[in-house]
């Protein structure tokens, strides 16, 4: 008896959590109840939280990507990868820039974001209706917005136009910021971006929107919580927005099975 009076308290807790954010997943949500656990003296182990979740069919299923976005067969200079083995040790140094697609009425928008590889941190984004330059560039600029010290950045993208075009080149030559893009279209070669991408749809935001304007809405809503309450298991279980002021390496909460050599850069 007591222990079903337990659960019903943990998972009349988890339905809060989700309230802001439907689709976390179960082990941030596990950290984000730990002074609730300690509040209530609870022992919030993994298994039996994964199990209670399981039993009460609230676990996260994740979908499918389905729309391309990069188009590389262009006429455009494709820069060389620069990022290969390097690890940045504080925020402005590695950006990271990628385009992902959204479901709105029957079409799709598409969503441009540039990210701080340090923090994890969504530093830019913009919804565009279509593919072309406009959407990367605006999220460029709300990047470039409130940076602070880039005189050692390097920004990394895939080879799509958006990417390589004039417009896009020039305002990142224009501020001296070193320009490194992938060369075999493996998405490795642009890991953070497309792992942001997938967290944003995966845990906040719908598959399909009825207009514009509430996906434009719901997004920056997804972005706000993301950087500001999302504990990320890349920067030791830190938030985004915590993390974009720290220095140092931050320890990882998860195993890489592609065993790479790193230069760490500071």
């Amino acid at each position: 008896m007591l222990q079903h009076y337990q659960d019903e308290i943990v998972i009349q807790e988890v339905l809060k959590h989700r309230i802001l954010q439907p689709c976390v997943g179960t082990r941030k949500l596990l950290i984000m109840m730990k002074d609730f656990a300690k509040e209530h003296q609870f022992d919030l182990g993994r298994d039996n939280f994964f199990n209670l979740l399981r039993e009460h069919k609230l676990l996260i299923r994740k979908r499918k990507r389905k729309a391309q976005t990069t188009f590389s067969k262009h006429m455009f200079w494709k820069y060389k990868n620069l990022i290969t083995e390097l690890k940045p040790l504080s925020p402005n140094l590695l950006w990271v820039s990628d385009i992902t697609y959204i479901g709105t009425s029957d079409c799709f928008s598409y969503l441009s974001l540039v990210t701080d590889a340090y923090s994890r941190r969504i530093i830019g984004f913009y919804l565009s209706p279509t593919l072309e330059a406009i959407g990367p560039v605006k999220a460029l600029e709300m990047a470039f917005k409130d940076a602070g010290d880039i005189s050692n950045l390097i920004h990394h993208s895939d080879r799509g136009v958006q990417y390589c075009c004039y417009e896009y080149v020039k305002i990142l030559t224009g501020k001296n910021v070193r320009i490194s893009m992938t060369e075999n279209g493996d998405p490795l070669e642009n890991a953070i971006a497309e792992r942001i991408n997938g967290i944003l749809k995966e845990e906040l935001l719908k598959v399909r929107y009825d207009d514009f304007k509430k996906a434009e809405i719901s997004i920056a809503r997804a972005v706000l919580t993301y950087n500001s309450l999302r504990p990320h298991s890349s920067c030791d279980m830190l938030t985004p927005d915590v993390a974009h002021q720290r220095e140092g390496l931050l320890k990882k909460h998860w195993k890489s099975y592609y065993k790479k050599k790193e230069v760490l850069i500071e």
